[in-house]
């Protein structure tokens, strides 16, 4: 069923790593895409916007007149090698992580409304906002605060034109950010314990974002966990 063919998503941070099979399984049902980056250029063009900033915001939804979908899976690892760096990198994981996607989302949401359109968004937090991880404090807390953002605004849109607003969360998935923590081997006591049967693949992510973005879809304010029971 390609139900969201001809539909207008723009997805940020669409051009590699998770965000690619994001787009690549939407691009196979028939949407007309608008991939938002910042350092990475996507194949075909696309809208380079720094989501901290507010005229960036507004060129990137510019783009989509008809929007009906919004996914944002533009962010920052805030890796903290010793306590001295933490501070900055809370900081930059403050406007990477929530301020620019929780704006660009309320935004989104404001345009949809006064279109009288049903529309829906999906954010990327982190199973480490959902669970404690030691040493994540600038990560995590964070992608926490945009879980508590996203079903906020859910809940401000629950009356309008169907408008809704969710989260994923994935595990350790084997692309983007998470790359670097496989390679040093960071999860592979979750293997030796058993906890896991694989590390998560980006179409896993894809197929979450996909589920969220249906038309007429009954769930708003939630937020799904794709770690293949890691947090458990």
């Amino acid at each position: 069923m390609r139900i969201l063919e001809r539909k207008q998503i723009v997805v940020v941070g669409g051009a590699g790593g998770l965000g690619s099979a994001v787009t690549e399984l939407l691009e196979a049902e028939g949407v007309e895409v608008i991939v938002g980056y910042r350092t990475r250029a996507p194949q075909g063009g696309g809208v380079c916007a720094d989501l901290r900033r507010a005229e960036d915001r507004d060129r990137l939804l510019d783009s989509a007149p008809e929007l009906y979908g919004l996914v944002v899976m533009a962010g920052h690892p805030a890796r903290v090698g010793n306590a001295t760096e933490l501070e900055a990198a809370m900081r930059c994981s403050w406007e990477s992580n929530y301020l620019g996607p929780v704006l660009l989302a309320r935004d989104a949401a404001a345009r949809m409304r006064s279109r009288g359109a049903e529309g829906a968004i999906v954010l990327i937090s982190s199973m480490q906002a959902v669970a404690v991880f030691e040493n994540s404090t600038a990560y995590a807390g964070a992608k926490a605060a945009l879980i508590n953002a996203a079903r906020i605004l859910a809940k401000e849109c629950r009356g309008d034109a169907n408008i809704r607003v969710n989260v994923v969360a994935p595990g350790v998935i084997d692309a983007g950010m998470a790359q670097a923590s496989i390679a040093a081997g960071k999860y592979v006591l979750y293997f030796q314990q058993g906890n896991i049967p694989r590390y998560g693949a980006a179409a896993d992510v894809a197929r979450a974002v996909r589920f969220f973005l249906e038309p007429d879809n009954y769930v708003t304010g939630q937020v799904l966990t794709v770690d293949g029971g890691l947090t458990l």
